[in-house]
Order: structure tokens, then sequence, then C-alpha cells
């Protein structure tokens, strides 16, 4: 069984120099791999024998090759979120969604090689992608969360799923960006939050403009419940036909 307590980021090492952790070594092993090979030629058996553990110790860790790439998106997450966020309080909610997203590139920026890799991947595997954009709106949901952004309810759903396509196409920038202070990669990244910062700001003024609409259809269905309530109750009064009064 999976320990999903288990830490992805981080591990500690041996005398050695190996990790101790199972699951850690299996995620570096897959990046390493990645950077090698065609993503769908990585088999589990390669993983293992790169990683040096059992297919018995990989199975306890991850379901499949799929699920190490959950856990790396883990491991990420946990590198950006454990440096804090009290230096972007005086910050405006924007500019704290570029640092932590900037932060996000530096942390994956020593498994870009195998990342390249991944992302060829998912292009040619629309149901891997659609899998990995689940795991990339959550990633983005603890993002939003780091800069101090609300992602609740049916107007968070759509930011959320909003931000993981800019992440998405920015990330395919950075991916060949090779000038080292990242300026293309900046300039796709701010292109996207000023684009994203419009949008939201029109979806959030149409949950405003609906949330009356929200009120009154909600008033009407527990009017309705409390109809059908009265109508089942023993000794109530049978219905009268409209007809009758004609």
């Amino acid at each position: 069984m999976t320990n999903e307590g288990q830490n992805d980021a981080g591990p500690a090492t041996s005398p050695a120099g190996k990790t101790a952790d199972p699951r850690a070594r299996i995620i570096d092993a897959l990046m390493r791999l990645a950077a090698e090979r065609a993503f769908e030629d990585i088999a589990i058996r390669y993983i293992c024998a790169a990683a040096d553990v059992t297919l018995a110790d990989f199975r306890d860790a991850f379901p499949s090759k799929g699920a190490v790439l959950g856990g790396f998106s883990k491991r990420i997450d946990r590198a950006v979120l454990s440096h804090g966020t009290a230096e972007l309080a005086s910050e405006a909610p924007r500019e704290r969604l570029f640092d932590v997203l900037m932060r996000r590139l530096d942390a994956m920026a020593p498994y870009r090689d195998g990342l390249r890799g991944i992302a060829a991947w998912l292009r040619r595997d629309p149901a891997a992608a659609l899998a990995m954009n689940r795991e990339s709106v959550n990633s983005m949901r603890f993002m939003l969360e780091a800069a101090g952004i609300d992602s609740d309810g049916a107007a968070g759903a759509l930011k959320l799923q909003g931000l993981a396509f800019a992440w998405a196409r920015v990330l395919a920038i950075w991916l060949e960006d090779s000038e080292p202070g990242l300026s293309r990669t900046m300039a796709a990244l701010d292109r996207e939050l000023t684009r994203g910062a419009r949008w939201v700001a029109g979806v959030d003024q149409l949950e405003r403009m609906a949330a009356p609409l929200k009120s009154i259809a909600r008033a009407a269905m527990e009017s309705r419940s409390r109809a059908r309530e009265r109508f089942r109750r023993p000794g109530a009064a049978e219905p009268t036909d409209d007809a009758s009064s004609i």
C-alpha cells in the first residue's frame, strides 16, 4: 500500500550517499531515464534497476509509472511551499503569484531535461495529458494558496483550470529558454498573469451577477421541498384541482 504521508522532497541520504527513501529514489530514477529515452519506452523494471529497488518496493511506493509523476509534482509543491510567504505579504496578489510560480520554476530546473521528454510524451498521449492536467490543477491550488488568492467555489474551479492552462504554456517556453535570466519565460509568465487577471475579473463579476439568481433558485427549491414534505405527511389536506374553481 502506498504511504501517502511519506516525503517525496529532499530525502535524507545514507552514509554511502544513497537516498534512503525508496519513493525518492524511484522519482529520481524516472526523471533521469526520461531525459535519456522516450517516456513510453521506460518500463517499470528499468526504473527499479536505476533506483536500486525491487518490483515489490516499487509496488509498495507507487501503483504505476504515471503515479511517480504525481510524486514528483508533490516534491515540487513541497519545495515551493516550504519557503514560506511572509516576505510576499506586502505585494499585490498578482505579484505574489508571479514570485511563487518563479520559485516553482527554480525548483524544477534540475529536472529540465527529463521534463522536456515528459512534455513530448504528453503531446503524444492525450489520455496521459488529461490525467496530468488533474495533477497540475491540484498543484495550482496550492500555488494560489501560497499567493493568498482564494480558489474555492465555482469561480475558484475556473481560476484553477485557467491557471493550469496558462502554466502549461509558460512551461513550454521555459523548456526551450536558454537565456540565463529566463527573460522569455518571465515575459511569458507576466503576459499570462495579465491575461488571467482580466479573465478572473470577468468571472468574479459574473459570479456576483449570478448570486441573486442562485439565491432565488435555492429558495424555490427549498419551498418545493417543504411542499412535498407537507404532501407526504399523514393527515395532510388533499391537493385541490385548479379546474374545480372554474
